[in-house]
């Protein structure tokens, strides 16, 4: 009985990647972002958030704990986790909201990545009732 096997080898072909999709690349990327490091901010500050589609309302109750409202998803304020910015894909900075990024915000069990971030302010004083 003779063995009809065949080994067929292939030649590697090469995968381009974005930059932007690497580590080093997402580093170098935001590292001259403009934006908001949540951990910095005082509880009870009151965040805007203007993105491509939406504006947000983000009160800061402690770290990246906040109320939200804006958008569709969140008519009404709502309990969340502002978890940070990145460019839609699986790398993120945490505890961050950068202007050109995507914030990818926690709440109701889901997660929501907004439209990129086009202008972030804060509201100094207390925080503003939301209505």
């Amino acid at each position: 009985m003779s063995d009809a096997s065949t080994i067929i080898q292939l030649k590697s072909e090469a995968t381009l990647v974005p930059r932007a999709a690497t580590l080093d690349g997402f580093v170098d990327d935001v590292g001259d972002v403009r934006g908001i490091h949540l951990r910095e901010v005082e509880p009870l500050t009151t965040i805007v958030v203007q993105t491509h589609n939406s504006r947000y309302r983000i009160v800061v109750t402690g770290g990246t704990s906040a109320i939200v409202q804006g958008g569709k998803f969140f008519i009404d304020p709502t309990p969340a986790r502002i978890d940070g910015s990145g460019f839609g894909g699986s790398v993120l900075k945490t505890a961050w909201i950068g202007v050109g990024l995507k914030m990818e915000i926690f709440a109701n069990d889901q997660r929501i990545i907004t439209s990129p971030v086009l202008d972030v302010t804060l509201e100094h004083g207390p925080a503003v009732s939301i209505h």
